[in-house]
C-alpha cells in the first residue's frame, strides 16, 4: 500500500465554519459555541482511497489559521507555505465572506503557486437565510480552476467528508 501525507491548508473571513468543518470531519463532532481561533491548529486524518484499483493511504495534515485580516498579513508565509491542497470557505448567510476568497487568494498563491482548490460555502443548514447561492460560487470556482465547490454543513455533516476526499483523491492523482 502506498502511503501520501498532504499538507492542506482551510482559509476565509472569521466564523466561517473552517474549525467547525475541520472538528467535524476529523472528529464526526459538531459545537455550536463559537471559539475564535487563536494562531494556527493542525489536525490529522488519515483515508484509504482505492484509485486505478489500488488502495491508497492518505495522511491530510489539516491547517486551521484564524481569520483576521491581521493574521492572514502576519504569519501567512509559514501558515501556507508546503500546502499542496486548498479549502476556501465562505458562509451562505453573509455574502462578503464569499468575496473575501478572492483577496485570500491572491495572497495566498504569491506563497504557494497554483493549487487545487475546493471552494465551500458552509452552513448550508440555514440556506433560508442564504445570501448567495450556485451563480455566485461557481464563478469564483471558474475563475481560479478550481476543481469544484460544495455547499457543506459542518453542523449536520453534509458535504464535509466529500470536501476532504476529493480534495485528497486529486492530490494523489497528481502525484500517481
Amino acid at each position: 500500500m502506498r502511503i501520501f501525507k498532504f499538507k492542506i491548508c482551510l482559509f476565509g473571513e472569521p466564523a466561517v465554519g473552517k474549525t467547525s468543518l475541520i472538528r467535524r470531519f476529523v472528529y464526526d463532532t459538531f459545537d455550536e459555541k463559537y471559539l475564535s481561533t487563536i494562531g494556527t491548529k493542525v489536525s490529522k486524518k488519515t483515508v484509504s482511497l482505492e484509485i486505478n484499483g489500488e488502495e491508497i493511504r492518505v495522511d491530510m495534515m489539516i491547517w486551521d489559521i484564524m481569520g483576521q485580516e491581521s493574521f492572514r498579513q502576519l504569519l501567512k508565509d509559514a501558515y501556507f507555505y508546503g500546502a499542496e491542497g486548498l479549502i476556501g470557505v465562505a458562509d451562505i448567510t453573509r455574502k462578503n465572506t464569499l468575496y473575501a476568497l478572492d483577496e485570500w487568494l491572491k495572497e495566498i498563491f504569491k506563497i504557494t503557486g497554483e493549487k487545487p482548490i475546493i471552494f465551500i460555502g458552509n452552513k448550508y443548514d440555514l440556506k433560508e437565510n442564504a445570501e448567495w447561492g450556485e451563480d455566485e460560487i461557481k464563478q469564483l470556482t471558474e475563475k481560479y480552476r478550481a476543481i469544484k465547490y460544495l455547499f457543506t454543513s459542518a453542523k449536520t455533516g453534509e458535504g464535509v467528508e466529500d470536501t476532504f476526499l476529493t480534495l485528497a483523491r486529486k492530490l494523489v492523482e497528481k502525484k500517481i
